[in-house]
């Protein structure tokens, strides 16, 4: 009888366990409609104050961790794509674009591309692209948090500049 209780309870801790470990892949995430490589897990915890409560455990098996910050690389440049034709398909992105957000980010360039779905591409310092990011999914307030995340800021930028041009003039 012993041995039985034992034995019961180990089961209950390692099927414990294993959902604690457990987390979703990018595709599974993806399916739920969740980002993994760009989800921070302070955005799961705003679920609960617009309702959503029901997704933040998904959403906490989709995060990197907030102290990973320092960790996301960062481009001195990016560049959104999309086609005005498309902008009724995708009325977040139209809103972005249309409003005053992207005047936060010298460094974004929007361009328009015929029949293109909407993406963000990111940038080296040479204008060569790194990456390629849909967003036809995204909203209005995940494109300036993904801007704010991923873009060098432009005071960093004009800093790092500032100090190779007093270099180069003061060459000997």
């Amino acid at each position: 009888m012993n041995r039985m209780l034992i034995f019961g309870c180990c089961l209950v801790f390692l099927n414990g366990l294993a959902q604690v470990i457990a987390e979703f892949t990018a595709d599974d995430c993806w399916s739920l409609g969740f980002s993994k490589a760009n989800l921070l897990c302070s955005s799961c915890d705003q679920l609960t104050k617009h309702g959503l409560s029901e997704l933040r455990d998904h959403c906490k098996q989709c995060c990197q961790k907030d102290e990973n910050l320092d960790a996301v690389k960062r481009y001195p440049k990016a560049r959104l794509e999309v086609c005005t034709c498309k902008f009724g398909a995708y009325p977040q992105i139209q809103a972005f674009v249309k409003s005053d957000r992207p005047d936060q980010f010298p460094n974004l360039n929007i361009r328009y591309v015929r029949g293109l779905d909407p993406v963000i591409k990111l940038l080296d310092e040479d204008g060569n692209i790194q990456e390629v990011l849909a967003i036809e999914k995204w909203d209005t307030d995940t494109v300036e948090e993904f801007l704010k995340t991923h873009l060098i800021p432009p005071e960093e930028l004009h800093d790092k500049n500032d100090k190779e041009d007093y270099l180069k003039t003061n060459m000997v």
